[in-house]
């Protein structure tokens, strides 16, 4: 079924061009907040010339992103309920250790089982590319009591910068840890500091070039 509202257009176009709202705002020069409100149904009535902004990025007429009559390049975007459409993360069998470290070999980076999610969540709440998502497991204690041996996170390979401060995975040369990564203001070259949760384990301080950060970790599950 075509799509027939200019929130699903403009949601649909950007999903066919592998680009979150978040790109779309910026390869455009405008505020994310104008293209969030119109996705989120709060502008019906978006301005005209920054609407032709939109469009140019997204290589669609103007007119097409507001009532479907204009032209676009390539196919034209098939609607989908954001709502009860689920998108399948891959999971690995790397684990994230929340110790010392859980060593990784080629192998371990193979596909594990999938896990879905609803695609409005993954792109309205996390502003995330489903592409970039992975699942890994938690093994380990120096995250507690934030991250549990045996939770399940969803890491966002697509965001690697330690600012603003947060959890990550990072490989550190011996294997994958889920850590809390903070980067030193003024440091030069750039420095991070690698914190556990659990006070029994040690902080340490290492420059950025030292370990290699796979992602943010997004969210998390466990087993009651």
């Amino acid at each position: 079924m075509i799509v027939t509202n200019i929130a699903q257009r403009l949601k649909a176009r950007a999903f066919q061009l592998d680009m979150t709202p978040a790109a779309v705002a910026e390869a455009s020069g405008l505020n994310r907040s104008f293209i969030y409100d119109i996705i989120r149904g709060k502008s019906v009535r978006p301005t005209r010339s920054k609407l032709q902004k939109v469009a140019d990025v997204l290589r669609v007429d103007v007119a097409w992103l507001i009532d479907g009559d204009g032209t676009l390049e390539g196919e034209e975007p098939k609607i989908y309920s954001p709502d009860t459409t689920f998108v399948g993360i891959s999971g690995v069998k790397a684990k994230a250790s929340a110790g010392g470290g859980t060593i990784v070999h080629a192998e371990d980076e193979q596909a594990g089982k999938m896990y879905h999610f609803r695609q409005s969540w993954i792109e309205d709440e996390l502003d995330a590319n489903p592409k970039n998502l992975r699942i890994l497991r938690v093994t380990g204690d120096s995250m507690m009591p934030t991250l549990n041996d045996g939770d399940t996170i969803l890491v966002d390979m697509g965001r690697k910068s330690p600012y603003p401060p947060g959890l990550f995975v990072l490989h550190d040369g011996m294997g994958l840890m889920a850590k809390r990564i903070e980067h030193i203001p003024s440091s030069e070259p750039p420095r991070i500091s690698v914190t556990s949760d659990n006070p029994n384990y040690s902080p340490y301080e290492c420059l950025l070039d030292e370990v290699n950060i796979v992602g943010r970790i997004r969210w998390y599950g466990r087993v009651v």
